[in-house]
């Protein structure tokens, strides 16, 4: 008997509004502490990402090597296979790929810096797994706790279903967030990257190692981009054609500004025309649309403003010069 009104208890106390609204201020206040704090303590992972990206390199090595022996040999050779883990064997029990991954699955977890088959295997398990789990913790939730009770049966089982249809689409709003912060990264470094490429080719040197360089001194300000042009220049130095390797630059971004870069790349190397003149007018191109980018944010600084002036600045501003005039005449009458 103390049992059940033990749980009942505890059920009375997590279905209250009031428990629920001080939960969800306190995430909140956690949430902005944590968001505030973690800077200061964040570490750079540059090293984590030229390790990846020196893996991904040797992986390049080992396949076109593999490719190679295969033409010798005529098909005796085969690629390095991989241990299987349990992700792996999940995906592959349910033909998960067939039916959820396309060429542009696959485009855009590069772009947000995915590359590895594991990586696949664990958006697909993802994919498949949270609108499972979602669904479990809203029937949990709206069902088993009582919540909504007053709301009609039909009402509370659309809002589990959408409670699961949002984990279905979870794992793509987590790639489409990390494309986002990544692009963005590699599009405030990109003139700067383009200046300092300009400076190693007119003193010279290769395009391979032009892009090490470059990847060297960029990285501080944009570690994407580092990881991008090292990958790119292990590309350059392992694939037969130079062409595949530029595409996949602009194909790994996806930036309009770093397509046009390449395309003027892989048409200088076509026709012999002068690298230096094209990546001079690109760079320049490519300063002018950051600067043209800042204006855009400044102009649209002010309309921004007013909304929040008019509901925090202007009642204090009215308060405080008509304050003591209404103090005074409330007073006098």
């Amino acid at each position: 008997m103390k049992g059940e009104l033990l749980v009942d208890g505890w059920i009375e106390t997590l279905t209250d509004p009031n428990v629920i609204m001080a939960a969800l201020v306190s995430l909140a206040v956690l949430a902005t502490f944590y968001s505030l704090v973690t800077p200061f303590f964040e570490r750079g992972d540059l090293a984590k990402r030229m390790k990846s990206v020196a893996t991904e390199r040797e992986q390049i090595r080992a396949r076109e090597r593999a490719r190679l022996n295969a033409e010798v040999t005529n098909g005796r050779a085969s690629l390095r296979t991989q241990h299987n883990t349990s992700v792996r064997e999940i995906v592959d029990r349910l033909n998960l790929k067939k039916a959820l991954v396309d060429d542009n699955t696959v485009n855009r977890l590069k772009t947000a810096g995915y590359r590895s088959q594991n990586a696949l295997n664990t958006f697909l398990f993802a994919r498949f797994c949270l609108p499972f789990l979602f669904l479990i913790l809203a029937v949990l939730y709206i069902f088993v706790l009582g919540t909504f009770a007053e709301k009609p049966f039909m009402l509370r089982l659309c809002f589990a279903i959408g409670f699961a249809y949002v984990g279905f689409y979870a794992p793509n709003i987590f790639i489409a967030n990390a494309i986002s912060k990544r692009q963005h990264s590699i599009r405030r470094a990109w003139p700067d990257a383009l200046d300092l490429l300009l400076i190693c080719v007119e003193s010279g040197v290769s395009m391979e190692v032009a892009m090490r360089r470059v990847a060297d001194e960029i990285a501080a300000q944009s570690p994407p981009l580092a990881e991008e042009l090292v990958l790119t220049t292990a590309e350059l130095s392992f694939l037969p054609d130079r062409r595949v390797a530029l595409e996949n630059l602009g194909l790994r971004t996806g930036l309009e500004e770093v397509k046009s870069v390449t395309q003027a790349l892989i048409q200088a190397d076509r026709y012999g025309t002068p690298v230096a003149q094209a990546l001079r007018v690109l760079a320049q191109e490519s300063r002018d649309q950051r600067m043209t980018a800042a204006e855009k944010k400044a102009a649209a600084l002010p309309p921004k403003l007013t909304v929040p002036m008019i509901l925090f600045f202007l009642p204090v501003l009215v308060a405080v010069i008509l304050g003591p005039a209404g103090i005074q005449v409330a007073d006098k009458f």
